[in-house]
Parts: C-alpha cells; sequence; structure tokens
C-alpha cells in the first residue's frame, strides 16, 4: 500500500496514555542521574531544588502541551504544534533532529543500557551486547508494528511493573533506613554552588524527565484526545515528579551526599548500604524492567511524527503508509528500526546524541512561545483545555528553556555548537525540497 488512506486505530485511553507518559520518562535515569545532580550541587537542599525546580519546568511544559493537544488533536504532535506556529520549516527542523539524532539516539543508547545490564547476569562481548540491543529494538519495533493497541498494552504493563519497583525502593528506605547511623550528610567541606554548576544540573535533572511530550504524538491513535492527553500529562507527570523526589529524598536519607555523587550505580549502593550485601543482581533486574518500558513507548512514539510530516510532503510519501491490516505506520516504524540499529551497530548515537541533546530544550523554548503566538493569532480558539497565566509561565518557561542551552554551550562550546550545526543543515535541505 503506497497511500494513506487507512484510518489509524483509537486504542490509547487514559491509563494507556498516562502510562505512555510515565513509562517514557521512568527508564534508567533516575537511577543514574542523581550522581550527577549531587556532584554539580553539593547539598541536600539544592539537590531537592533542582529535582523540584526539573519537576516543575516538565509540569509546566506538558501543560503548555496540552493546550495545543486540545486545539490540534492530530497526529505528530510537538511536529503540528511547531509547523502551525512558525510554519513547516521550524516543524521539519524538529522532525529532522528527531529522526537522525534526539529520538533515534535516544532508543538507541537506552538499548545498550539494556544489554549492558542484561550482560549482569549473562556475561556478554562487545558484539554480543550490541546485538542484543540492535534485537531489543527490532522486537519492539515489530509489536508495535503489529498494533497499536498491542505496543500501548505492552508499555503500561511494564510501567506498571515499574512503579512497583520503585515504590519498593522508596518504602525500603523508608523502613530500613534507620539502620544507617546518619542520614542527609552533606560533605564536610561545603561549597558554593554557582549559577553555571546549578544549571547544569538542572540541564541533568530535565534529562531525567525526557519523553513526557512524546504522548501527543499519537493523538489520532488516543481515544477522545482533547481531553485524555491532557489529562495524561498533568497526572504523569505530577506522578513522575513526586516520584523522583521521593527517590532523591530516600537515596539521600541512606547515603552521604559524597558518595551518592561519586557513586556510578547509586541505587545497587542505596540497597546495598540498607542490606550489607551486593544488591547489584536485583538493581539490575529493576533497570533491566525500566529501561525495556520505557523503550517500549519511544519506539510506539516516534513512527507518528514522521508519519505526519510524510502526510504534509515534507518526507517521501510512501513513508507515510499505514498498513491495511494493522492499521500502524508501518514504514516509519521499520525506518526507525533500521537507523536506531546502524547507531547502535556503529556507537554513533554517543556522538551524535551527547552533542545534540541539549537542543531538544531549545525548541521546547520556541514551543512555550509558538503557544502565546497562536493564541494571538487566534487559532487556537477551538480548544477544549487553557493553560491558566499562561503569558508568564510560557516566558518562565522559556527563558529556564533557553538558560540551560546557552549554559550547555558555554560549557561544552565544541561539541554543543557542532551539534547545533548539525541540526541546523536541516534547513537549507527544507527548501532545496521544497524548490524540487
Amino acid at each position: 500500500m503506497t497511500g494513506t488512506s487507512s484510518p489509524l486505530t483509537r486504542a490509547i485511553g487514559l491509563p494507556h496514555a498516562t502510562a505512555l507518559v510515565v513509562g517514557t520518562i521512568i527508564g534508567a535515569s533516575i537511577f543514574v542521574q542523581p550522581s550527577e545532580i549531587s556532584a554539580r550541587v553539593p547539598s541536600v537542599g539544592g539537590v531537592l531544588l533542582v529535582w523540584a525546580v526539573a519537576g516543575a519546568l516538565t509540569l509546566i511544559g506538558a501543560l503548555v502541551c496540552a493546550e495545543l493537544a486540545s486545539a490540534f488533536p492530530k497526529t505528530g504532535g510537538v511536529y503540528v504544534y511547531l509547523r502551525e506556529a512558525f510554519g513547516p520549516a521550524i516543524g521539519f527542523l524538529w522532525g529532522w533532529a528527531m529522526f537522525w539524532v534526539m529520538h533515534s539516539g535516544i532508543i538507541a543508547a537506552i538499548a545498550v543500557v539494556f544489554a549492558r545490564y542484561a550482560g549482569f547476569f549473562v556475561p556478554l562481548s562487545p558484539g554480543q551486547s550490541k546485538g542484543l540491543a540492535i534485537g531489543v529494538i527490532l522486537l519492539l519495533s515489530a509489536i508495535n508494528l503489529v498494533g497499536v493497541r498491542q505496543g500501548s498494552r505492552l508499555q503500561t504493563a511494564f510501567t506498571a511493573g515499574k512503579l512497583l519497583a520503585v515504590f519498593a525502593i522508596v518504602a525500603a528506605g523508608v523502613l530500613f533506613g534507620g539502620r544507617v547511623e546518619q542520614h542527609f550528610v552533606s560533605p564536610a567541606v561545603g561549597s558554593s554552588v554557582q549559577l553555571s554548576d546549578f544549571l547544569s544540573g538542572l540541564l541533568a535533572g530535565l534529562f531525567a524527565f525526557g519523553g513526557w511530550h512524546m504522548v501527543t504524538y499519537t493523538s489520532e491513535e488516543t481515544v477522545a484526545p482533547t481531553s485524555t492527553i491532557p489529562r495524561s500529562l498533568a497526572i504523569g507527570t505530577l506522578l513522575v515528579t513526586a516520584i523522583y523526589l521521593a527517590m532523591n529524598a530516600v537515596y539521600m536519607y541512606v547515603l552521604p551526599l559524597d558518595r551518592m555523587a561519586a557513586s556510578t550505580r547509586v541505587a545497587a549502593d542505596f540497597a546495598q548500604a540498607l542490606s550489607g550485601v551486593d544488591a547489584g543482581g536485583a538493581i539490575s533486574a529493576v533497570v533491566l524492567f525500566s529501561t525495556f518500558g520505557a523503550l517500549a513507548g519511544i519506539v510506539l512514539a516516534g513512527p507518528r511524527v514522521y508519519l505526519a510530516m510524510a502526510r504534509d510532503g515534507l518526507l517521501f510519501r510512501w513513508i507515510g503508509a499505514v498498513h491495511p491490516t494493522f492499521r500502524t505506520p508501518h514504514r516509519a516504524i521499520i525506518l526507525q528500526a533500521v537507523w536506531a540499529s546502524i547507531l547502535v551497530a556503529t556507537g554513533s548515537f554517543r556522538t551524535l546524541f551527547t552533542r545534540v541533546a541539549y537542543t531538544e530544550w531549545i525548541f521546547f523554548g520556541v514551543l512555550a512561545i509558538g503557544l502565546l503566538v497562536l493564541r494571538k493569532k487566534g487559532t487556537t480558539a477551538g480548544r477544549t483545555w487553557s493553560l491558566a497565566a499562561a503569558p508568564f509561565l510560557c516566558s518562565i518557561f522559556a527563558i529556564a528553556a533557553f538558560a540551560v542551552s546557552i549554559n550547555e554551550i558555554v560549557a561544552h562550546p565544541v561539541e554543543t555548537l557542532t551539534g547545533l550545526i548539525l541540526v541546523l543543515a536541516g534547513i537549507p535541505l527544507y527548501y532545496f525540497a521544497k524548490r524540487t
């Protein structure tokens, strides 16, 4: 089939949409990023403040998307909103960066993390580890290809399982943390925290919250999207923020902050401090479960953007085909799987993703401004949900998004500017394609 006449199937209800928000956010980062943040902001209060601010910014971004989703319930989400606000060129840039780096790169990165933790139970050579990572990508792509209902149910099941595991970690800290002699121990020699350090820590926190926007990609496969997506965004981001604050609180309740900052597997060190034995196996199992669930949601979401772009003529039309039986964007799913697998096989995702990941927040800042632009144009008049105090909240969000991005450029000019050039290279390609 070469057209796009077959309709997509509306099979994602509120529980599945909320699970998609929570499941794509909670991956491997919460088991790693606390060390990154505590190293940059070496105080208990400072660490909790970073996580709280990251959660608040994520919530504002989610509510911005909620209003836009209620006004434009179309497949493609953020791509559609940027296109409506600023024209197809900006929408194309988002999709360009998504496919080549941001989305495919995070799929490759999470698949590699999954394979590394699987190596805790079954020793794997580097080649075997890459093979397992690629196998997981292909497996989840195949499940999502045969139906959005199957993909969303799988993602929901794994989200429920990872939530139980996270609650168990928090409960263990509360019930057994008293065995540790001292709690919330800051470094003996305190050091002042510079604004650049706080912004670097904040970017690390925002990375751990990444993926909240992906539920908007599936609007045309969501039941009552104008109400379901806004509600799922609000519920999901609030739930994850509470979970992240609770997990970091129990981490710091049990582990001294300097040990937490030096840790490469903070959850395992936390469990060992409680039990007195190496808990690497138990935590590795939790990370495996969590990363698989996150990967399921991310694999599901991305192809919907490429489908929307193909419909608009910004990609080859045949990419926008919907399978006549499964009612899924099967060619976009296959292309994403192939490119993410190539990134795993070559290892190039590390360089690409680390250079370009921060640019996602430039787009988010632009998106918040876009909401105000669309309101002024009156093109969101049909929305069923509105962000209160939108001018104030959008301004705060955009300033914060640009601040963390600029701070990253100043801290790592060569890597970040190279990545920015890679993203901006999509502009001449867009106009060339438009002319031809």
